[in-house]
């Protein structure tokens, strides 16, 4: 006699402890999911302008106009002539003024002031809506468990990237370079992707049903998911390289292409002392690098497109084709930026392009690691 199956396939242990608890798609959790879904979105929302705002402040060179750290007290500007006096004399001691602004007045230092100013008001204001937000949920015991642990995950990273947003500045500060260390300006810009995708991972994974999570999972295909895992790490790579090429203004360096300098590999590449700081400071090879990720992660793309041509399901394969959609317009507009000597409208469109495929690529990891089925009639 055949041995019985069961219709219904096993869950894990975990999963059986949450239906057998109850609390898979009820009511009041969907509904209070959806006020916690709101909640990141706005976040992420402030996070998107952040990073714009970032950039835009590095482009004007206005990072190092305020040269101190007060989180609180720090949140007006000056108010009188001598305090504007004051903030403009501790400039005038950095080096970049030194030896790159010296002729500025009072006048253009408010211009660049101001810039940093906001970019750390809106620093402050996400930090603020996310401790509101937060304290609203937990205090009326909205917050699961799980999303309890992951929001307070928010929270501790955007208090490491403003740590870290202060430790970049402050070498720009210490009369060893004119800006501030490229490889802490990468670290910087790829916390701010990374915290990005964490709040949009959890955005996505909201808007579904947990039953319908658990169901679907089981039917994610294993190896597309590595591929495209693969991709994401390659693309949150060439982020740090982009901000490498941003921080020592390789952008405005060999501006030829696809050669450079009319070298398939530059010869200046490894000019610096010691080697190793070549792969951050050198223009020709952090240049270089960041060219080289790029080609990979559109042959990456190109590969995801015709591994998905095998999966009968179309939204996942609408969800390829918008990968390498995104991939290859953002090669294209890094490479028309590169031969303009990165003017900072196309600079800043770049960085923007850099979001959206960043953001293109999680809903895609999304679709293959939760493929929803779909009617034959849709098919």
């Amino acid at each position: 006699m055949d041995k019985k199956e069961f219709v219904f396939e096993e869950v894990d242990l975990q999963e059986k402890k949450r239906i057998r608890a109850g609390v898979i798609d009820k009511p009041f959790r969907v509904e209070h999911n959806r006020s916690i879904r709101t909640w990141l979105v706005g976040l992420l929302v402030l996070i998107v302008i952040m990073i714009i705002v970032g950039g835009l402040t590095r482009l004007t060179d206005s990072g190092l106009s305020i040269t101190e750290w007060k989180p609180i007290t720090g949140v007006l500007p000056p108010i009188s002539t001598e305090m504007w006096e004051l903030a403009f004399s501790k400039y005038q001691k950095i080096p970049e003024y030194t030896f790159q602004n010296i002729e500025m007045t009072l006048s253009d230092f408010k211009v660049i002031y101001y810039w940093e100013w906001g970019h750390r008001q809106l620093g402050r204001l996400i930090g603020l809506v996310w401790l509101l937000g937060f304290i609203w949920f937990f205090s009326r015991n909205i917050f699961s468990k799980s999303l309890q642990n992951k929001s307070l995950a928010i929270g501790i990273l955007l208090i490491v990237q403003g740590t870290i947003g202060w430790w970049m500045v402050s070498s720009g500060l210490s009369g060893r370079v004119l800006d501030v260390f490229s490889y802490r300006l990468g670290i910087h810009l790829t916390l701010a992707f990374i915290i990005l995708g964490f709040i949009y991972w959890n955005i996505l994974r909201l808007a579904v049903l947990d039953s319908h999570l658990i169901h679907s999972k089981r039917n994610s295909d294993k190896k597309l998911k590595t591929f495209i895992s693969g991709i994401l790490h390659l693309t949150f790579l060439q982020i740090f390289l982009g901000a490498l090429v941003a921080g020592t203004d390789a952008g405005s360096t060999y501006t030829d292409w696809p050669l450079m300098a009319g070298e398939i590999f530059p010869s200046l590449a490894f000019e610096l002392y010691p080697t190793w700081s070549n792969f951050f400071e050198s223009q020709a090879l952090v240049q270089f690098n960041h060219r080289i990720i790029g080609y990979l992660l559109v042959v990456a793309s190109f590969l995801l497109w015709i591994k998905s041509r095998k999966s009968g399901n179309i939204s996942l394969k609408y969800s390829c084709n918008l990968v390498s959609t995104a991939i290859i317009f953002q090669m294209i507009l890094g490479i028309t930026t590169l031969l303009y000597a990165a003017p900072w409208y196309l600079a800043i469109l770049h960085q923007f392009g850099a979001i959206v495929t960043l953001l293109v690529i999680l809903h895609c990891r999304f679709k293959i690691m939760y493929p929803f089925n779909q009617s034959v009639r849709t098919t």
